[in-house]
């Protein structure tokens, strides 16, 4: 008996020696940055877990960046690029507006416009409620009023 209990002590010891020599495993693996594509005008939505370069590829002929939105802030994070037929136009109006889908409601921390768009954040579907922009220069951090609140997105 005392034989088995101190080879179980040396086992435990062993182990414990190993742990701190080598760091503990992490509990959970690290988890898949998710890029996606989405036609405003289709709604067809492509996704990658590669790069976002890698989800770009899938955009269709004709289409036009109009922008990109992140989940986390300095562009970190899932991201959704949205294309629009043509460039925006500075005339005043919103040219384009898309309603998020669940997905990626009260989600987006950065932006980047493109398609010479300025970007304009909603806090409800359909354009509704106070909005914030124009974000006319990429946009590394929403601020506080939009971070993680917008609902529906207009591009102008």
């Amino acid at each position: 008996m005392a034989r088995e209990w101190t080879r179980t002590v040396m086992t435990a010891a062993a182990a414990a020696a190993s742990v701190s020599l080598l760091g503990a495993v992490p509990a959970v693996a690290a988890t898949t940055t998710r890029h996606c594509v989405l036609n405003s005008e289709t709604g067809v939505q492509k996704c990658s877990t590669g790069t976002a370069r890698a989800a770009l590829e899938t955009q269709e002929a004709g289409q036009v960046v109009q922008g990109t939105f992140f989940d986390g802030p300095d562009y970190t994070g899932n991201s959704l690029t949205i294309t629009g037929p043509e460039l925006c136009k500075k005339d005043g109006w919103v040219n384009w507006q898309f309603d998020l889908g669940d997905d990626w409601k009260n989600k987006i921390s950065s932006v980047q416009p493109w398609g010479d768009c300025w970007v304009w954040l909603y806090p409800e579907p359909n354009l509704g409620g106070d909005r914030d922009g124009p974000f006319k220069e990429n946009t590394g951090n929403v601020g506080s009023f939009m971070n993680d609140r917008t609902q529906s997105i207009g591009f102008s």
